[in-house]
């Protein structure tokens, strides 16, 4: 990275889940854990809830044997520099600057991801539709707590663990600053994303989520598809059991997103990503992260 003056960096969001994207498309440049972190520090740094590093498959070690799938990999990372697998959110952010550097058009793309290769269809419009795979619902009872107030909640698995439980008013949710506690605490031994859902028309509900690790944040992919199949079921529609999809509108803090369920099970979340911004970081500043 010494050999460069300036590496080139832009901001975007979905929905309000913001991400520094960083260009790589060689994998040249060295993006240890206390960079990425440094990078995506909201007062030292450029600011996001995580950093999309956009690399070639075939460039990339841990994405060459989907090289054949998908030309380029999201090398995603969370805002503290951890690896992550996938995000929803990210991947129509990623998908969105393809299109705006001229590497993709309109229409159907794979990008590859730690939890595989995933499905985007870029709309004329600009919103983006997202393959996130199956749900699946573990039998048990769950009940989700915030101070005196309990709620029964629907175990749904998108991969990662969510806990949904649907309220008289979003309110109740507290501030979602701690994890909203669980029980038993045996379903999830890892911790869990929180979903508060209230409705807002015929298939159409709001969330507020707490998010393992984040607190409240704008938006969740993963958990605006767990809301739409939880409400499905407790709405009595099943996709694979009727053959017809079932489409659900979900209102996060910072936007929209609509959730399809399909017959095979596959849910598909559709949105908008937006650029803010571009610009250059100081190489000098962020080797000293590096070292």
């Amino acid at each position: 990275m010494s050999t460069r003056t300036r590496i080139a960096f832009l901001k975007g969001h979905g929905t309000e889940n913001d991400f520094v994207i960083v260009p790589d498309p060689e994998n040249s440049i060295d993006l240890p854990p206390a960079a990425v972190a440094a990078l995506c520090d909201r007062r030292a740094g450029i600011g996001g809830d995580g950093l999309l590093h956009v690399v070639r498959s075939a460039a990339h070690p841990e994405a060459q044997d989907m090289a054949a799938e998908a030309e380029w990999f999201m090398d995603y990372r969370n805002g503290d520099g951890s690896i992550a697998e996938m995000c929803g959110n990210g991947v129509r952010v990623f998908a969105h600057y393809l299109q705006r550097a001229g590497y993709v058009g309109e229409g159907d793309l794979a990008v590859a991801t730690r939890g595989g290769v995933k499905s985007v269809h870029i709309a004329k419009d600009g919103d983006i539709t997202v393959g996130m795979g199956k749900a699946r619902l573990p039998e048990g009872d769950v009940t989700v707590s915030v101070g005196e107030r309990s709620w029964p909640a629907r175990n749904v698995n998108m991969g990662n663990p969510h806990a949904v439980a649907f309220v008289d008013d979003l309110a109740h949710a507290g501030n979602l600053f701690s994890p909203p506690p669980f029980s038993p605490a045996s379903v999830y031994p890892d911790g869990v994303n929180v979903e508060f859902v209230v409705d807002r028309g015929p298939r159409h509900v709001a969330l507020r989520v707490h998010e393992r690790g984040a607190g409240e944040t704008r938006s969740c992919g993963t958990g605006a598809c767990a809301v739409a199949v939880a409400a499905a079921r407790r709405d009595g529609a099943d996709p694979a059991v009727t053959g017809s999809p079932v489409t659900y509108t979900v209102d996060v803090p910072g936007g929209t997103l609509v959730i399809t369920e399909q017959p095979d099970g596959e849910i598909e979340m559709t949105g908008p990503a937006v650029i803010v911004a571009e610009g250059e970081i100081e190489s000098e500043w962020l080797e000293t992260f590096v070292r």
